[in-house]
């Protein structure tokens, strides 16, 4: 039986956190955000290009309508392009407004 190693850190992909709000009129649950998320970045990219991303919700604060989205750091615009591309979540018109970029999770929880 072979035993796979870990990648090294020096190989591993650097992540950066997006520390985002979303500007609405209702309140949106994180399967909400995370279908929409992934909507646009779909209809921006495509398949290939969205699975670069490495795009996840990390986190999400329906009183605050506050969230953090963890994309792999070479696809970091091309995520902030396809967030910005985002009209409405649900039927209903919303703006995605990103706050602050991150590259330790600590630090962006605490800009959360």
């Amino acid at each position: 039986m072979t035993v796979l190693n870990p990648l090294p850190p020096a190989k591993r992909e650097t992540n950066r956190y997006l520390v985002f709000e979303v500007i609405s009129k209702g309140k949106s649950s994180k399967t909400e955000i995370s279908k929409a998320i992934w909507a646009s970045a779909l209809q921006f990219l495509g398949e290939r290009g969205a699975g670069k991303l490495s795009l996840r919700l990390i986190d999400w604060d329906e009183k605050k309508q506050k969230g953090i989205l963890k994309v792999n750091s070479k696809g970091l615009q091309e995520a902030r392009a396809s967030l910005a591309l985002i009209k409405e979540i649900e039927k209903s018109k919303a703006i995605f407004h990103v706050l602050t970029v991150s590259g330790i999770l600590k630090k962006a929880k605490k800009e959360f």
